[in-house]
């Protein structure tokens, strides 16, 4: 409980930290994202270390805990065979008056009772080892499959790193190009890279890529924003005044980046912006 107050306080802090930030890498406020990004994903590194540590132990010490339960339960029912063979060659030391033939009868009901026993014993703590060796092989799967997805988010990571870091729009979507490789379908990746491509004045290919966006999510304030832009560039001026009133609609701080948005310069003198810009005004 307390690792999940800890990582929400942390989200809270990155969010604030987030509306100070003053560098810039795009023209969008919106598509920013400050280097706090990676103190967040190394914080949930840690935990998910954590975590898996914590599973490896309670692993362990579980197994350690039925193999101690087993020990005990087997000598138990080797004293008890022990102790029973005592009993049982005190009775027939007392009937061997009666015959050779009843003691040796005795002996062998007794060895079958025996047998049936501890064969008994035998086949129950079989099945419980099976149990566990299959409860084992799942928990060792799962731990694999976490080290794996650990391996993807911190790859992921060092790629939107090193996004921020380039300079050109192509060196941006060669980024982003290897983020969607590794995890197809990532739409914030798409956004990321239609951003990029309206910064190349590749119009075409960034609504190309919105589409894709919103075809899986067609709330997704980012993409319609960048749609609305490509709209503009490319003269459709209802279509782009249509994004980015739904852009608006589910993502109202979206507002605050018309006024200073150069994709909407052609947007200028049409009533419908002219009357975005002043709502925006008298709030």
């Amino acid at each position: 409980m307390r690792s999940i107050t800890s990582l929400l306080l942390i989200l809270l802090t990155a969010v604030s930290f987030s509306t100070f930030a003053e560098e810039k890498y795009s023209e969008s406020d919106l598509l920013d994202r400050p280097l706090m990004e990676r103190y967040i994903l190394d914080e949930l590194k840690s935990l998910r270390e954590s975590q898996q540590d914590l599973e490896r132990r309670l692993v362990i010490d579980i197994t350690d805990r039925e193999l101690a339960v087993a020990d005990k339960s087997l000598n138990y029912a080797n004293v008890t065979v022990t102790y029973f063979f005592y009993i049982i060659a005190g009775v027939a030391s007392l009937i061997a008056f009666v015959g050779w033939q009843s003691l040796r009868e005795l002996k062998i009901k007794t060895k079958e009772m025996a047998d049936q026993r501890l064969e008994g014993i035998a086949l129950e703590y079989e099945e419980k080892f099976v149990a566990l060796e299959r409860d084992l092989k799942r928990k060792t799967r799962i731990i694999s499959e976490n080290n794996k997805e650990i391996e993807i988010i911190n790859e992921v990571h060092n790629l939107w790193l090193r996004s921020q870091s380039v300079q050109t729009p192509e060196q941006k979507i060669a980024v982003y190009d290897e983020i969607l490789h590794i995890r197809p379908g990532d739409l914030e990746a798409l956004t990321y890279k239609a951003d990029a491509a309206m910064e190349a004045n590749e119009y075409n290919w960034a609504l190309s890529l919105c589409n894709r966006v919103l075809d899986l999510d067609e709330t997704n304030g980012p993409a319609l924003y960048q749609r609305a832009c490509a709209y503009a560039r490319l003269g459709i001026e209802e279509q782009a005044i249509d994004d980015l009133a739904r852009a608006i609609e589910v993502s109202p701080s979206t507002r605050d980046l018309i006024a200073n948005e150069k994709d909407f310069e052609s947007l200028h003198g049409n009533k419908r912006f002219e009357a975005m810009q002043e709502q925006h005004t008298e709030e």
